[in-house]
């Protein structure tokens, strides 16, 4: 893809156009931005999506089951977990999902649906409820969540899952960036069952305090889309601040890691108008063209970040949950037992 290309991406899709002109944005998130009232009002706008949502599929198709799982602190958090109701007596393939919500916004309901839709496909799905910054700054919610995944890992038999069928970690946004440092960290640590997959939608992999001087030529959507809808410059500032991350720590640039090889096979979700684009678009090449790892990469030209969420009756979101379903049909094809 050439630069120009690249930069083509941003352009704005034509539904959209017509959607913001009626459209009433909420206010831009800065630093004066009460975190707390952001995080309920917003928790209560997911609790009805999903609800509208979870028509087509309806409760009788899957169990849903909330527990408390240990923390290397002492402390628990909850986890929900997601299971077909009759699932296959030989296993299910497993999901570890982190939400997304700049790792200070976000709970259980945040990828509900997505979990559903992996029930839908057979599978079981470990819905995590990493602790959040303000009041759990770096590393906290990536500690949680590579916790959360090792936890699974020993439980897989008591969870019905089969790793054979799939073991995938996954994210969306901030919990793409959680599940790409802890799929590193699963490696490195030679973890049992190995990860069959990697989900990573709209990741940010690299802090740009802490970019390599390299792929400075490469990264240009954080100016070039930082006054997009959704999420801007503003907006990603005051996350950061709130997260209080060390940008030069693979944990919270995972781009930065010494290797990338043997990880899992990953499926990557760009958005063109995104601030974050261009680093799932990096992070996707390297993985695919310096490391050898199979990777599928859908691009939405034209839409901000996590559109999905904020135009869920548009052509362009219906579209995408039917790639998001292609998608994890395709990890799944990557695990041993396909």
């Amino acid at each position: 893809m050439s630069p120009e290309e690249q930069a083509s991406l941003a352009d704005q899709n034509s539904e959209l156009t017509e959607i913001l002109k009626t459209y009433e944005e909420g206010p831009s998130l800065t630093s004066s931005t009460d975190i707390f009232s952001l995080r309920a009002e917003l928790a209560e706008a997911k609790r009805k999506l999903t609800a509208s949502a979870s028509t087509s599929s309806p409760l009788s198709d899957y169990v849903e089951t909330d527990q408390q799982i240990p923390m290397r602190d002492g402390r628990s958090i909850a986890i929900r977990i997601h299971k077909p109701k009759n699932p296959a007596r030989d296993g299910c393939p497993g999901l570890v999902m982190l939400h997304g919500g700049g790792w200070a916004l976000g709970d259980l309901d945040n990828e509900i649906a997505l979990c559903r839709k992996w029930t839908g496909m057979g599978g079981i799905a470990v819905n995590v409820d990493y602790r959040l910054a303000p009041e759990h700054t770096f590393p906290v919610p990536v500690e949680d969540s590579f916790d959360a995944l090792v936890w699974t890992a020993k439980h897989v038999q008591d969870l019905g899952i089969n790793p054979k069928k799939g073991f995938v970690v996954g994210g969306v946004s901030a919990g793409a960036n959680l599940a790409c440092a802890i799929a590193h960290l699963y490696r490195d640590e030679k973890m049992q069952p190995r990860l069959t997959g990697q989900y990573l939608s709209i990741v940010t992999v690299c802090d740009p305090a802490a970019l390599p001087e390299k792929y400075e030529g490469f990264i240009f959507s954080r100016e070039q889309n930082k006054d997009a809808v959704v999420l801007d410059k503003k907006g990603m500032s005051m996350f950061e601040d709130i997260y209080k991350a060390d940008p030069h720590s693979p944990l919270r640039s995972p781009l930065l890691f010494p290797s990338h090889k043997e990880l899992p096979p990953a499926y990557f979700q760009v958005c063109g108008a995104d601030p974050l684009r261009d680093e799932g678009l990096l992070y996707e090449k390297i993985l695919r063209e310096e490391c050898g790892i199979k990777t599928k990469l859908d691009v939405f030209p034209g839409l901000p970040h996590s559109f999905w969420s904020f135009f869920p009756d548009a052509e362009f979101s219906k579209s995408f949950q039917e790639d998001t379903t292609r998608g994890l049909e395709w990890l799944l094809e990557q695990s041993e037992y396909a």
